[in-house]
């Protein structure tokens, strides 16, 4: 999980957007959705290439709030993105706007919505102070196997409910750190919809609990790419393994692999950030989803 590898990025000289300003930030942002599409990204509502809008979604427990980009014109295959344990801000926006300019419907969630409206932090340095990790305790325990699959059919039947997603092709996931086997859950979710899955620096994806997403893999009907950050493997290396006996068990195509970078390397506000392992993994979901 994210909270297990507090400090050791930077630690390890990792990381140019650990200590980046509000400003740099921006620029970071701008620069990572532009890299993804073709002339260019829309940050503004109903605007350029892209369309995007914080939308409401009714759940079994609640309102969740999300955000809701795709482009303008067209239909598109829909995907549920699941943030990192700090929660859907400006960097998870700008990754969900970056997808969408390469032909997606990207539905980037609140996962702690039951405790509040989204940013329930700025950024991922945010969460490392101890006043921000007392924060995310209790929304995180409301997190259940049982809640996130709750929550996980309601953010499915939203995009099946919306103009911008292709109803005639399958829908994806894509999910960071804590977000990784959350993935898995919205493939066991509905399994006649979700047809892949990309949890990148994923932890918890093989616990001891009968319902462990690995041992969900054959209650769905899904592809997967694995994409492990080499000390998560480090610290247990069976968890690879694991991931591969089971998905052959449930004959489901799965791709697993050790990335030569830490835990959070694919996102920009982390502090283990590694643009160059960021764009191969990137490069990886794209090949995923472009299945769908």
């Amino acid at each position: 999980m994210c909270d297990d590898y507090i400090g050791q990025g930077q630690a390890a000289g990792q990381g140019a957007a650990s200590n980046l300003s509000r400003r740099e930030f921006a620029v970071l942002g701008t620069a990572a959705a532009l890299a993804g599409c073709t002339g260019g990204v829309a940050a503004a509502s109903d605007n350029g290439d892209l369309r995007e809008r914080m939308v409401e979604i009714t759940t079994t427990d609640g309102v969740a709030d999300a955000f809701f980009v795709h482009p303008v014109k067209g239909a598109h295959p829909g995907i549920v993105m699941w943030p990192d344990i700090a929660g859907l801000r400006e960097a998870k926006k700008v990754m969900a706007r970056r997808l969408a300019a390469a032909g997606y419907a990207v539905l980037c969630v609140n996962q702690y919505y039951r405790g509040g409206p989204a940013p329930v932090m700025e950024s991922f340095s945010e969460f490392r102070t101890p006043e921000g990790q007392a924060k995310i305790k209790p929304l995180r325990e409301a997190l259940t196997a049982a809640a996130i699959t709750r929550d996980a059919a309601a953010y499915v039947g939203f995009l099946d409910g919306d103009a911008a997603v292709d109803k005639a092709r399958g829908i994806g996931s894509n999910g960071y750190c804590m977000g990784g086997p959350f993935t898995v859950r919205t493939a066991a979710a509905v399994p006649g919809r979700v047809g892949a899955a990309a949890s990148l620096h994923g932890g918890g994806l093989v616990t001891d609990a009968t319902d462990s997403p690995h041992r969900l893999l054959a209650a769905t009907k899904a592809s997967y790419l694995f994409a492990v950050a080499r000390n998560d493997d480090a610290q247990d290396p069976t968890v690879k393994d694991k991931l591969r006996a089971a998905a052959d068990t449930a004959k489901r195509p799965a791709e697993i692999e050790v990335y030569a970078a830490d835990h959070g390397w694919c996102v920009p506000d982390s502090p283990a950030y590694d643009p160059t392992e960021a764009d191969r993994a990137w490069q990886r979901m794209l090949a995923l989803f472009g299945k769908l």
